[in-house]
């Protein structure tokens, strides 16, 4: 049985969910694949874990890097989790590349290449937003794409951080 639990933000609703003893997911309402890793059935309850996040999540709104993270549980791929993994060294208020992840990826695992745009795939569907912070990862040329709530978020959730925005850029519609 998953249990969820939401909270206001400074940047919109967010619906946490959890098996009862870890989180499996954090999502802004209505961003892209919300509630992904969300069991059938599931019920809203009040649980120790969900205040551990939420004392996270204070934490982090207030501008200061977490000195803790609540027990996680990633419900994915050995690939995506491998990714996920990688995204929880980013350190607060800095960022890494696609590239620079699948670099990584390539040495941790022993291969010849790997795909940023695989790993743009799996950043894109991570099922914990900002504790796993996929906000973090921007293109190498410093556009700002791929953020599954929003790109005005992400362009948010680095200003609060405090990142070098001097060489990032959202890129122009077409």
């Amino acid at each position: 049985m998953d249990y969820t639990h939401h909270i206001s933000s400074p940047l919109g609703g967010i619906t946490l969910a959890s098996d009862g003893s870890a989180i499996v997911g954090l999502w802004f309402d209505h961003q892209k694949y919300f509630g992904s890793t969300l069991g059938e059935p599931h019920e809203e309850k009040a649980l120790p874990i969900f205040e551990e996040a939420d004392h996270w999540l204070d934490v982090y709104f207030s501008g200061r890097a977490p000195d803790f993270t609540p027990k996680l549980r990633m419900r994915t791929t050995a690939f995506r989790r491998a990714v996920w993994e990688i995204l929880l060294t980013i350190p607060f208020g800095h960022t890494m590349t696609y590239g620079q992840i699948a670099d990584r990826l390539k040495a941790t695992l022993g291969l010849n290449q790997m795909s940023a745009q695989a790993v743009g795939g799996a950043v894109g569907h991570n099922a914990v937003s900002l504790i796993i912070p996929c906000h973090r990862v921007v293109g190498a040329d410093g556009s700002l794409t791929g953020y599954a709530g929003g790109l005005d978020r992400k362009v948010r959730l680095l200003r609060l951080e405090q990142a070098d925005m001097s060489r990032l850029y959202l890129p122009k519609k077409s």
